[in-house]
């Protein structure tokens, strides 16, 4: 199993990819969009109240992190324009090969799909490439929109964190949702995440 980066995965119209140096007006434009769309579930720093960070900053740490192969950051993008972002981290391997999926969406291209998709795609990779055992994903209890993307991708509830991550300026509680490579095999037929999605749901299905 090795780790490749730059890396880039497609589902049809849909491609993750890294953040690139073309992508800063669109990404600025993007975030600053979807603002308050975001903040609700956006992660924050306790001990700063510094607004977004420039770009040229989460790029090189984008960088830094895939080139160290702790994470994999990355842009979706449909039909060629950026739609959000998905990122693994951090990547755990030795006893544990276990990984967590972040994702932000853009408002306009929510309940599209987009986002069960790209989750598929990236946990492929990582149970397929990186021979992750466990992927783990946390969200907020309020957060109904990304509920249903683990529903549909049969992540697994764990239970709850209490005041797991700092989001929106305080400590939230996070649900726990989880798959391992063997539940995947067993449900799926060995043929993965997505194509379990696009059987169960077709690609153009409304979701989140």
């Amino acid at each position: 199993m090795v780790h490749v980066w730059p890396l880039t995965l497609r589902d049809g119209e849909l491609t993750l990819r890294p953040l690139q140096r073309r992508d800063r007006a669109a990404f600025e434009r993007l975030r600053e969009r979807n603002a308050t769309w975001l903040r609700p579930w956006d992660a924050t720093d306790p001990e700063r109240s510094r607004g977004a960070l420039p770009f040229r900053t989460i790029r090189r740490w984008n960088e830094e992190q895939a080139r160290a192969g702790t994470h994999l950051p990355l842009v979706m993008t449909v039909e060629g324009r950026l739609a959000g972002q998905i990122t693994a981290g951090p990547l755990q391997y030795g006893a544990m090969r276990s990984a967590v999926l972040g994702y932000w969406v853009d408002q306009d291209h929510a309940g599209r799909g987009v986002v069960p998709r790209a989750a598929g795609l990236l946990i492929d990779h990582l149970f397929g490439e990186l021979g992750m055992h466990r992927i783990e994903v946390t969200v907020r209890p309020e957060n109904a929109a990304s509920l249903r993307v683990v529903e549909k991708l049969h992540l697994r509830p764990e239970g709850m964190r209490r005041s797991a991550i700092h989001v929106d300026g305080a400590w939230r509680d996070h649900l726990v949702f989880a798959l391992t490579v063997e539940e995947v095999v067993a449900a799926g037929g060995g043929r993965g995440v997505l194509s379990r999605y696009h059987r169960e749901f077709g690609a153009d299905t409304p979701s989140v």
